[in-house]
């Protein structure tokens, strides 16, 4: 299906000595973002807690309940599993750098953090892989260690379990039926905590990479020794002043050379600016989230921007490959559509308030940025951007811990070229393990009367895919319908397809035209003529909802072109027809958010390839490898 396929040639410049490092061609890295692990088997510190009995792996589990998961954007616990099946797949395909570009923990409790640590150890010793991190918000949520929990642990019967890190931070209600279990292995680490245990993988010198240098050396290439460098890493010099006074906070970017030609350039996007009424720089509570990403970068962590040019200019003068990542996007990431998505859900809906403006990616591709590789978002993406004579790609990655999961290979070719491919996770072994503690859970809220239940369907999912489709209608019901005009909303979810082609066509009341059904002979007639012209009979518009618009809408949120196949060529073909019958300049309300939302799915399906692609990188030109409505 061509119409939905973005076409366009784009200068995207040089990679810097793609085409005359031949010891780089074919080197393949895989990018596994938003990991957000939680370590389902943990063993937690200073407590006699072990969690609840899993009689399907004989082990206690310590997980968040299903339906704190599915209110979350992301997955809490079966992401554990979809991790290793990740890793597995990777080692499977030979490739040796791996590189996770933040949120590579959930909240970056003690717990979680080591058992990150562990698992890549054992690939790292077992399978000779090599990983680079980098920071994202849920890594340090705060600079400094958090006193936290959660209150939505399961519990022994079904119920919640409140965990703690501290006494104090819970006030329990009548309503508890368990003891509160205070641990530190829950508090939210801050970075000296998370570097002394991940420190080894990228953020700080290797003795067996051939460099390494963070925004805060005074060495360069030439005089690079690993004492030196080991020197310099010490994380108490790697800070700068975000506030005055006394407000300095660290900064783990770095760049590193663990294969001769490649440097891989981590971002550490996080920006914590302290509260207005923060008085204590030592304290994290004084800080503000992470989450915003690059627009805090202009304002308060600009010496990136140097940094940054700084390392351009020295790979493109030692002929090196750059592999620039981070956690934050740099370029707007809903395929040009922000204005109708600001218009139809207001300022604040759909997470805007996360979208780079245009300044991030102009300054970026001035300081000479052709390619970034980032997350945050959950969603697979290409955002591009060319400013002047620059340009820069922005490789959105998916999360393993949201739909559609998957995770990024890059492959550097000859003569001048980049494959970007998307591996999607549908087969990960053991992703029902837990699914019997869901199902307790579920029991015990419908024995209390607990309203709204979830829907147990999820239990019979079949694949992981399926599991995570079934999170993102979960999602749907109890979080993003919100952000719908309820007008709009409660129409849609009364209507057909037919319907909304009938009320296409209609220039009466809207409501009045769905809730008849009596249609105007003009307006029988030209649809007539829209079916005729589509193929299409009339029982195929009736065969979807616009519940099925909504569903579909959200897929290609999350998955872009990943998720074609799914919808299928037909309903893709009926939502384009729609965006072109609904009348743009429409009196009604109603007509004009309808068209809104059809406008936008348009933007969703005519984007920048985001599955399977290559850039040539000489000539500039975007070509699709495959494409999965075939």
């Amino acid at each position: 299906m061509n119409r939905y396929f973005y076409k366009a040639s784009l200068f995207l410049g040089l990679l810097f000595g793609l085409s005359c490092q031949s010891q780089t061609e074919s080197v393949q890295i895989a990018f596994l973002a938003d990991v957000h692990l939680h370590d389902v088997y943990a063993t937690l510190d200073s407590t006699d807690y072990q969690g609840v009995w899993n009689p399907k792996s004989k082990r206690f589990a310590t997980i968040r309940t299903m339906g704190s998961q599915l209110h979350s954007t992301r997955i809490f616990n079966e992401n554990y599993f979809a991790f290793l099946a990740a890793l597995d797949d990777i080692a499977s395909r030979g490739i040796h750098y791996v590189v996770m570009p933040g949120d590579f923990s959930d909240d970056g409790q003690p717990m979680n953090i080591r058992a990150l640590r562990d698992i890549l150890n054992e690939y790292r010793t077992h399978h000779d892989i090599t990983f680079l991190l980098a920071t994202g918000n849920h890594d340090p949520v705060r600079p400094f260690n958090l006193p936290a929990g959660k209150r939505d642990f399961l519990g022994t019967n079904g119920q919640n379990q409140v965990i703690m890190s501290k006494s104090g931070l819970y006030t329990p209600t009548r309503n508890d039926e368990l003891p509160v279990v205070l641990t530190p292995s829950v508090q939210k680490s801050g970075y000296h905590d998370i570097l002394s245990l991940l420190g080894e993988f990228g953020f700080y010198p290797n003795k067996d990479h051939l460099y390494w240098s963070c925004p805060f050396a005074n060495y360069d290439y030439e005089s690079y020794t690993y004492d030196l460098a080991q020197e310099q890493s010490a994380l108490e010099q790697r800070q700068y002043a975000i506030a005055s006074p006394g407000f300095v906070v660290p900064d783990v970017s770095y760049v590193c050379e663990p294969v001769e030609g490649v440097w891989f350039l981590s971002i550490d996007a996080n920006v914590y600016i302290p509260k207005p009424a923060a008085h204590d720089p030592e304290q994290p509570q004084s800080y503000g989230s992470a989450s915003t990403g690059y627009n805090h970068v202009l304002s308060h962590k600009r010496h990136l921007i140097t940094w940054v040019k700084k390392i351009v200019e020295e790979a493109k003068r030692l002929d090196k490959t750059l592999i620039p990542f981070s956690h934050y996007p740099m370029v707007d990431f809903y395929d040009e559509a922000t204005g109708e998505i600001r218009q139809l859900f207001g300022q604040d809906g759909m997470q805007l308030h996360r979208i780079p403006s245009e300044e991030v990616a102009q300054l970026f591709a001035k300081a000479g940025l052709t390619v970034h590789f980032g997350g945050h978002m959950h969603i697979n993406d290409t955002g591009i951007r060319l400013i002047e004579e620059n340009s820069l790609v922005n490789v959105q990655i998916p999360s393993i811990a949201a739909y559609i999961p998957g995770y990024k290979i890059a492959t550097l070719l000859p003569e001048g070229q980049l494959e970007i491919e998307t591996i999607t996770l549908d087969t990960v072994p053991r992703f029902d393990e837990l699914f019997a503690l869901y199902q307790m859970e579920y029991d015990y809220m419908k024995e209390q009367g607990n309203s709204p239940l979830w829907d147990r369907q999820i239990l019979e999912a079949k694949s992981y895919i399926e599991y995570t489709e079934w999170h993102l209608k979960q999602l749907i019901a109890f979080r993003f319908v919100r952000d719908w005009p309820e007008e709009l909303k409660n129409q849609l979810l009364q209507s057909t397809g037919l319907d909304l082609l009938y009320a296409s066509q209609e220039h009466v009341d809207f409501d009045s035209a769905l809730s008849s059904q009596r249609y105007t002979a003009t307006a029988r007639q030209k649809v007539a003529s829209l079916l005729a012209q589509a193929q299409s009979k009339t029982s195929d518009w009736q065969a979807w909802t616009g519940y099925d618009l909504i569903l579909d809408f959200y897929r290609l949120r999350s998955a872009d072109e990943l998720a074609f196949a799914l919808i299928g060529e037909e309903r893709l073909a009926q939502y384009e027809l729609l965006y072109q019958a609904f009348d743009p300049d429409s009196s009604s309300m109603l007509h004009s958010q309808i068209y809104d939302l059809l406008k936008i799915t348009h933007h969703f399906t005519h984007g920048a390839p985001a599955d399977h692609f290559k850039i040539n990188l000489r000539t500039g030109a975007l070509s699709r490898i495959n494409d999965r409505t075939n």
